[in-house]
């Protein structure tokens, strides 16, 4: 089963940390995942557990203490927990891009107060760009922030909130005017405020309102909802950074690592798709054999194999790219156009597979089945991830004279 996705030149440390967090998933989330999935149940003892190993701090720096580990370290995680149920990887992910933001953008009293207790898992990161009228045209967003003396009073409604009710911590990208004139391009006329809350649902701040969880096809168990801010008021040193205008820049240098995240979740469904459905094959009997002996089936495992290494290659080296402080968006939007895509295949291979019994809830694949689309979606869809591969090509080919 370990054949499949293996990364060269990692270091000892880098082995080990993924070794603990394979035993962990294989003991503590694969044999509970499709019960508390079908109960739509918040894995509070699996969240737990994830404290106790330190995984909530794996990419804060050491002097905020937390473990400063790479993002290839964390994609490479991410693929293990996704590989148990794709839920679990969703509640560190959006917590990982407002950390990973902290430590790129924030102001040093910014960082000095919230990533010692986010990397302790004491405060737990969310964050909002999206709204209901808007999908991937971020520029439309219509959300805003009005200054009121030492604070910001901000209006709108943001929707898909990946643990808004658990958070406690939520980055928030909305326009602010001040400073901007009238004209003025709306990638720079946006501000990301980090807004603090109380964890649950109904108006967990004044002014602040997480109506309750959104009904979902899959990724159940994380809690995905609206925030709705009415006249909330914001302190001037929870703007990102200390300065206005700079919010499109640094959600798109988070979504970075959250669509390296979405590719690394593509990786550990579909590897967990495929490990169903070769032991499936080999246990299934037809005209007198294994159905694994069939060749129609070994076409099948050949090819889902064949996709799940590939998905894991380019996962890797956008990871790594990343991790050298180059510009990666063409690595990681081929990533994760390649992943999810890759994914979607390889579950409805595995789902042929186990014929209809990948149809009944007792099998695990039928989880897998809901849960792959959310990756088409989660992080731009794939049209949005070629019109970035696109663009980065012409602007890498591009003709002289």
């Amino acid at each position: 089963m370990a054949r499949l996705a293996q990364t060269a030149g990692l270091t000892d440390i880098q082995q080990e940390i993924l070794s603990t967090v394979r035993d962990f998933v294989d003991k503590e989330i694969i044999p509970v995942a499709t019960e508390l999935e079908h109960r739509d149940e918040y894995p509070q003892q699996i969240v737990d557990g994830l404290k106790e190993l330190g995984l909530f701090g794996l990419m804060i720096p050491e002097e905020y203490g937390g473990l400063g580990e790479s993002l290839l370290t964390y994609a490479l995680c991410v693929e293990e927990i996704a590989r148990g149920w794709m839920s679990v990887s969703g509640i560190i992910n959006t917590h990982f891009i407002v950390a990973y933001m902290l430590k790129q953008h924030g102001t040093q009293e910014q960082r000095e107060y919230f990533l010692p207790r986010m990397a302790a898992g004491e405060v737990r990161g969310a964050f909002s760009m999206s709204e209901p009228a808007l999908g991937s045209d971020v520029s439309a967003i219509t959300s805003k922030a009005v200054k009121d003396g030492e604070e910001y009073v901000l209006n709108g409604q943001k929707m898909w909130l990946t643990n808004g009710g658990t958070s406690t911590l939520v980055a928030v990208l909305v326009k602010s005017d001040e400073g901007h004139p009238e004209g003025t391009a709306p990638h720079k006329s946006m501000t990301t405020f980090l807004v603090e809350k109380e964890p649950g649902f109904g108006e967990v701040r004044p002014g602040l309102t997480i109506p309750g969880k959104i009904d979902k096809m899959g990724y159940k168990g994380v809690d995905t909802t609206e925030l709705i801010m009415d006249g909330l008021r914001i302190p001037a040193n929870r703007v990102l950074g200390g300065a206005t205008g700079r919010g499109f820049y640094q959600m798109m240098d988070g979504v970075e690592v959250g669509r390296v995240n979405v590719a690394a979740r593509g990786c550990g469904v579909a590897q967990r798709a495929f490990e169903l459905g070769v032991s499936y094959a080999q246990q299934r009997h037809t005209f007198g054999k294994p159905i694994a002996q069939h060749q129609a089936i070994q076409f099948k495992l050949a090819e889902m194999a064949t996709k799940v290494e590939a998905a894991h290659a380019m996962m890797v080296n956008a990871a790594r790219k990343k991790d050298s402080g180059e510009r990666n968006d063409l690595e990681a939007g081929m990533a994760k156009y390649l992943a999810s895509e890759y994914c979607k295949e390889v579950v409805e291979d595995a789902f042929r597979i186990h014929g209809g019994y990948g149809f009944s809830k007792e099998y695990e694949i039928e989880r897998l089945y809901r849960e792959a689309p959310m990756l088409l979606i989660g992080e731009g869809t794939a049209e949005i991830q070629k019109m970035i591969i696109g663009r980065r090509l012409l602007e890498e080919y591009r003709l002289q004279g």
